[in-house]
């Protein structure tokens, strides 16, 4: 293969992750390749190329994403530069509908090959983003299995690649290593929280899980709490101080978490799947500004917000949203869940099936093979 340039855009932890495994095992097969664009730590330590701090990306909500429309007008602005003065031979967009939607559509007017790896939610709000899809990509690799019969019906060309946590997850620590690293008593039943990685995501949901925490026990139980790189430090321990309740805090390490507690506490998002693919009972909590969820919920066309509950199709995973989410609720979701065996293993079997559907194929290989044939035409 001649040298050839790809331009990336991963605007979000969970894209800088999906598209690291991807550019590992590009880089394995070819060596003649300048990746660049906006992407995280985890890409550039595959040799990727970014044109902007990482963190400047990480908005979310209609209201936070209005604040910061400048932001995002010069930057496609820039892009727009590069695709004309400097045009790359492919360009891969991975999720972030917001800006990702924008710039497929300037690479084709600069007639620049589009791959969307990880397409937008468009089944669950602004279904019409399928037909920008259809105009503006000139392949899909879909990582959820049901997507595939929206890209039939409309005659995109698409492929599913099964779903990246199949080669991202590892778990390193046992349960007694793990135990030991925390000083966490295997005697007492692990409840972990998951607040997200945004910063406003954890203003929302790290006070609530505080509120819920302290109603129980730490005689019986022990607390554990990620903290994401991404999250300012000194935010999470404003929060985390305010309890007087022993909390572990987790970092780098939440497989192990997520794998390892008896039951977890899973902010909507990326977790949601990784939780459910390591197969440890939990619940969905969600909670936005409240003029955010307003629009949203205006627009949204399902009824589900968790990713597990939507690819099987039924209601696995139990779900609060928005004012629902608050320690009483949390506390006593988890507590009629934990005390009820056959619930518990109901949510666990099921789990298992979800399993076998998410690592059918391996993302990785499957990737490059598209990228490949795309770079060559």
């Amino acid at each position: 293969m001649k040298s050839k340039k790809i331009f990336w855009i991963a605007g979000e932890n969970s894209g800088d992750l999906h598209a690291s495994i991807v550019l590992k095992e590009l880089n394995k097969q070819h060596s003649n390749i300048e990746n660049f664009g906006i992407g995280g730590e985890k890409m550039k330590s595959y040799g990727f190329q970014a044109i902007y701090p990482f963190e400047h990306f990480s908005v979310m909500g209609f209201v936070e994403v209005f604040k910061h429309l400048a932001f995002f007008a010069g930057v496609e602005k820039h892009i727009k530069g590069i695709f004309k003065n400097n045009p790359p031979d492919l360009v891969i967009l991975i999720d972030y509908p917001g800006l990702n939607m924008r710039i497929a559509k300037l690479a084709k007017s600069y007639n620049i090959s589009v791959l969307y790896f990880i397409v937008p939610q468009f089944w669950a709000w602004k279904y019409k983003r399928i037909f920008k899809l259809q105009k503006y990509t000139d392949h899909i690799a879909y990582i959820l299995p049901f997507e595939g019969k929206h890209f039939n019906k409309h005659n995109i060309a698409a492929s599913f690649v099964g779903h990246p946590i199949s080669e991202e997850i590892s778990i390193k620590l046992s349960k007694e290593q793990f135990a030991q690293k925390y000083d966490l008593n295997l005697n007492k039943t692990w409840l972990g929280f998951l607040p997200g990685s945004r910063n406003a995501e954890l203003k929302n949901m790290l006070p609530e899980f505080i509120n819920a925490i302290e109603k129980f026990d730490s005689n019986k139980y022990e607390f554990l709490i990620s903290q994401a790189s991404s999250i300012l430090t000194k935010l999470f321990q404003q929060t985390i101080n305010k309890t007087d309740r022993n909390i572990k805090i987790v970092k780098d390490m939440n497989y192990e978490m997520m794998k390892h507690c008896d039951f977890l506490t899973v902010t909507s998002g990326t977790a949601t799947i990784e939780t459910a693919y390591l197969g440890t009972p939990f619940i969905i909590v969600y909670k936005t500004s409240n003029s955010s969820y307003q629009i949203g919920k205006r627009f949204i066309k399902i009824d589900k917000i968790g990713l597990p509950n939507i690819i099987i199709e039924k209601d696995i995973v139990p779900e609060l949203i928005q004012q629902d989410v608050n320690g009483k609720n949390i506390h006593a979701k988890i507590t009629d869940i934990l005390s009820n065996e056959k619930k518990y293993n109901k949510i666990s079997n099921e789990l298992k099936a979800l399993h076998d559907i998410l690592g059918s194929k391996t993302p990785s290989t499957a990737v490059v093979d598209i990228i490949e044939k795309m770079i060559n035409e």
